[in-house]
């Protein structure tokens, strides 16, 4: 799509020649899913209105910009994957980490099984459940969740999935540092000693994201 078919009411970023450069090798793959988003979000209600007009800088970009606190982990969950934000963005951002989708709604999990297969996602795999479900059964280096609830109640949900060097990774919003200040308790309760908010910038001309970034003790990253 062109900038001028991005004016009449398509998003603004289409076209934008520093987005292959910032997704590098993802990109093909990263596109497609834009592409799988923008004919289906909607109408499978996995996005809210006019959100199709936005993808790259309320989704995609956002998605990728907690990729660099992630490190180099062997296993990456997405906690409540959703549409597949950030899970299947950082999959293909991280092709040699095994990334696990975990999504409790059906109808949820059939779309990110279908996603998986269309992208040809071979480090991604589905789980249908909740973190509680899974407790015993999945384990990760790192959690990733977006839009799934306060930092007080994602620090009891992921804890249990993370090893002893685990981290989890959240993408969060404007009160990102009065949801730390508020679930210090929480964390410490789940072992989450050191917990950090990052601004994290894409593209020029696109806000910052917030990342906040809760590890335990042993991992020294």
């Amino acid at each position: 799509m062109g900038q001028d078919e991005a004016r009449a009411g398509g998003d603004p970023l289409d076209g934008d020649p520093r987005l292959p450069q910032h997704f590098g090798d993802a990109w093909p793959t990263v596109l497609r899913f834009r592409d799988l988003l923008q004919a289906h979000g909607e109408e499978r209600g996995l996005l809210g209105p006019q959100e199709s007009t936005r993808l790259w800088e309320r989704h995609l970009l956002n998605s990728a910009a907690l990729v660099p606190f992630v490190g180099q982990p062997a296993s990456i969950i997405d906690l409540g994957s959703g549409a597949g934000l950030p899970g299947v963005v950082v999959a293909a951002m991280c092709p040699k980490a095994s990334v696990t989708l975990l999504e409790p709604m059906d109808r949820r999990v059939t779309w990110l099984n279908e996603v998986v297969a269309d992208l040809g996602l071979a480090n991604a795999h589905v789980v249908r459940g909740r973190a509680e479900d899974v407790i015993g059964q999945l384990f990760a280096d790192v959690v990733v969740t977006r839009a799934v609830g306060p930092l007080k109640k994602l620090y009891g949900w992921a804890a249990p999935l993370l090893g002893d060097r685990g981290r989890l990774v959240a993408l969060k919003g404007a009160r990102a540092a009065d949801e730390v200040l508020e679930g210090q308790k929480q964390a410490r309760k789940a072992g989450l000693t050191t917990v950090e908010v990052h601004h994290a910038p894409t593209i020029e001309g696109v806000a910052p994201t917030t990342v906040v970034v809760a590890r335990r003790a042993e991992d020294g990253d």
